[in-house]
């Protein structure tokens, strides 16, 4: 550290060789703790969209619903992302964060409020008070001989108080969401410009790629946590007299969606600490790391001298035109700052490079919110797997390789040194290989496996059953859903009393007992037949499947860092928060915020049969997974082909400007055409250049 460094209080330090440096005072250090409050944000946030499925078949959600909800905390996000850069030369940046990672556990906390103000969860709707009587109301029972009360408790369910409840439940998610997003606000934007403003030029691109590689792991323990959380049961803290009788295997399992968010928050919590101690400015970082040093002393290009003589400005040094927004905010009131801000947002999106590389970012961050939000959900459906292990694959294999990506994103940009070209190339490359890759995933699926009495197909008839007519007997609920599966034909029955079945049995397992349902009228032989959906026949395919999804991850995640190069280094320093702002504003309006609303209604378009409660429409049963594959995978095709559509613009455009270097450089050396060249190098702005 330097004598002449100052302290919070603005007063240089009397006697720096007798201080020790403190660690506060590193941006290294700041790098570290950025990265795991980064990390634990994005835990808290993605670990939503790992039990997105579980929070719709507990409160009875379209995935169109649900989608708005993940998105939601981009709202409050994208409502005062604006005045960061109004704060960001005006307040104490590391507080400010350490302030908003507060909110962020607020949030989280609310978060599971839902689960203890709601009544205790029951999967079979046709009796709630009596669990024994759960199996015997989905029995084929004659009209007669059917509980007259069977009806009532689910009439009595749509009561005032009770839809009354679930808008409580529904808006407090909402609120919560929200929160989360305000809290979210300064975090990246602040902690991106402050590594960038302090660390030495050539460590920047390495401390970038180390903060997005560390903050991929945060997702990835969303998945980890909701694969360890949603084994458990719902309601693990107020289980019912005798335990339950179903495994995670059953469609109508809810795993403890509510108890990951308690951990999450206290992740974030204490990852909020440390930023409560850093300074407001630090001196900017003198020396390349020693490594790096070492090992490229001789290989390494020389740095262009006007990179060397921006870079060795001192941190003190203001640049000669105070015509950015960072340098004009602190003279300004907030309505002049609301004024002002249009105007200076479209001169930095006139910079065609930035708006490309942003269009970029928009395209490929639908890609991943949408694919973050519904990929369990989708895996689920399409292969008959655990919400469990769905995160689990994607938590172990997608989110490391993506993180490998980062980081060899990062180290190409560093070790070779790669210009505005090379990035773009390396970009372009990048997204036609994860597009390449996707095209596969179209046909890695099957058709939905027969259901008696529901169309599947747009031309097909009702009822599927072997024996047409088995269950006209039978006094079956009209909303009741105790699926039960007939192997031997590969049909799939909503109830046992659907199925024609009038007696149950239980073998009792050291582990898990198993529901038998016999002397069923639709099955041959009469049984027996096994509780739970039918597996779907491309089961053995999800391997092959997220193989292919997580090395297209890793491709995509190659073009992160080489694309926040071409904004950083190709803007303003004055302008730099403001343009990591407006990037981080359109990423929130374009991206996270339509796109799961526009998955989870591509996913609705393909339900078969749904839910009913209180004469509204409910969760999904089934889906037609033809459709569901192509429609949302679809999806994703479309995302990557718009984002490698603009990594290619940008690398013709970056070509259109070297040649029109070139012609500069071979007019002939005049004293006007000298003075031309100066003036319209003053006038272009410098963030052409890279």
């Amino acid at each position: 550290m330097v004598g002449t460094e100052d302290t919070p209080g603005g007063k240089a330090r009397p006697n720096p060789q007798d201080l020790r440096p403190s660690v506060f005072h590193s941006i290294k250090f700041f790098v570290l703790c950025h990265s795991l409050l980064q990390l634990a944000q994005l835990m808290i946030s993605g670990y939503l969209k790992s039990s997105i499925s579980t929070v719709e078949k507990r409160f009875g959600l379209s995935s169109q619903t649900s989608g708005l909800l993940a998105a939601f905390n981009e709202v409050g996000n994208t409502a005062l992302i604006v005045f960061v850069s109004y704060f960001g030369s005006r307040v104490h940046r590391p507080r400010l964060i350490g302030y908003g990672a507060i909110l962020v556990t607020l949030a989280g906390v609310l978060m599971t409020v839902p689960h203890f103000i709601s009544e205790p969860y029951h999967y079979d709707h046709t009796s709630p008070a009596d669990m024994p009587q759960d199996f015997e109301a989905s029995l084929c029972l004659p009209t007669t001989e059917a509980p007259a009360s069977a009806p009532a408790p689910s009439n009595s369910s749509c009561s005032g108080y009770t839809e009354v409840q679930h808008l409580a439940v529904v808006g407090i998610m909402f609120t919560a969401q929200t929160l989360l997003g305000v809290g979210g606000v300064p975090i990246q934007p602040f902690g991106i410009s402050y590594i960038d403003d302090f660390a030495h030029h050539s460590n920047s691109p390495l401390y970038l790629g180390i903060l997005f590689a560390v903050t991929m792991m945060g997702p990835g323990m969303a998945y980890g946590l909701g694969s360890l959380m949603l084994r458990l049961y719902v309601d693990i803290d107020r289980m019912p007299e005798g335990g339950i009788s179903l495994t995670s295997k059953d469609p109508r399992w809810v795993g403890a969606w509510w108890l990951g968010f308690l951990i999450s928050a206290g992740t974030v919590a204490l990852a909020a600490i440390p930023y409560f101690f850093f300074p407001k400015e630090m001196p900017k970082e003198k020396h390349e790391l020693r490594f790096r040093r070492k090992v490229l002393a001789v290989s390494d290009p020389p740095v262009s001298k006007g990179e060397d003589a921006s870079s060795e400005r001192s941190p003190g040094e203001s640049p000669e035109k105070k015509d950015g927004l960072a340098q004009i905010a602190p003279d300004l009131t907030v309505i002049q700052f609301i004024k002002v801000f249009p105007r200076v947002m479209l001169r930095t999106l006139r910079h065609p490079i930035f708006l490309l590389v942003v269009l970029s970012q928009v395209c490929m961050s639908s890609m991943v919110a949408g694919m973050a939000t519904f990929l369990p959900k989708f895996l689920e459906r399409q292969f008959s797997v655990t919400a469990s292990y769905a995160n689990l694959l994607i938590g172990c294999l997608t989110i490391p390789l993506a993180i490998v990506g980062i980081v060899v994103g990062g180290i190409l940009v560093k070790r070779l040194r790669l210009g505005p070209m090379h990035c773009g190339t390396l970009c372009l490359l990048g997204a036609l290989f994860c597009l390449l890759l996707s095209t596969p995933l179209f046909f890695m699926g099957c058709s939905t496996h027969q259901i008696a009495g529901i169309n599947h197909q747009p031309g097909g008839q009702p009822g599927l059953e072997l024996f047409p007519g088995c269950t006209e007997a039978c006094s079956c609920p009209s909303d009741d859903f105790n699926p039960v599966c007939d192997s031997s034909a590969r049909v799939e029955y909503l109830t046992p009393c659907h199925a024609g079945c009038a007696s149950r049995v239980v073998h009792e397992a050291p582990d898990k007992s198993q529901v038998f349902y016999t002397n069923c009228s639709c099955v041959v032989g009469g049984g027996p037949v096994p509780a739970g959906s039918c597996d779907s026949a491309c089961s053995h395919l999800v391997l092959p499947f997220m193989i292919l999804v997580s090395l297209g991850a890793a491709l995509a995640s190659v073009t992160h860092t080489p694309s926040f190069m071409l904004i950083l280094r190709g803007v303003k320093k004055e302008d730099k928060t403001l343009a990591v702002g407006i990037q981080f504003m359109l990423l929130r309006v374009l991206a996270w915020m339509p796109s799961p609303v526009i998955h989870g209604s591509a996913i609705d378009t393909t339900c078969v049969y749904w839910a009913q409660s209180c004469g509204r429409r409910a969760v999904c049963h089934y889906y037609d997974h033809d459709l569901l594959r192509n429609r949302f995978i679809g999806l994703q095709f479309f995302f990557k082909t718009g984002s490698l559509a603009c990594f290619a613009l940008i690398l013709a455009i970056l070509r259109q400007q070297d040649k029109e270097e070139g012609t500069k450089a071979t007019i002939p050396n005049s004293g006007l055409q000298q003075q031309l060249l100066a003036s319209g190098a003053k006038k272009e702005p410098e963030e052409s250049r890279v």
